[in-house]
């Protein structure tokens, strides 16, 4: 193998390092906003992620905008 070879090797290596890191990223990510959030649903929220990124990247923003919204209101302590 030649010095080419081997480069577009370790290049095609960090390129598929680099999609199945941001894949996992965005799988993860609206499930950690929710459960940070204190969202009702946080769990529904992550199993929705994982399975819009796996069936079809359509309705993801769906969720991650749904990761968002929900929370419960802020109590505030009684004067």
């Amino acid at each position: 193998m030649s010095f080419i070879d081997i480069f577009a090797w370790i290049v095609l290596l960090v390129v598929v390092a680099t999609l199945v890191a941001a894949f996992v990223a965005l799988g993860v990510m609206p499930g950690r906003i929710a459960r940070r959030r204190g969202h009702p649903w946080a769990q529904a929220v992550a199993v929705g992620s994982w399975a819009t990124l796996i069936f079809g990247f359509v309705f993801w923003p769906l969720i991650l905008t749904w990761a968002y919204v929900d929370a419960p209101a802020r109590r505030e302590a009684p004067r």
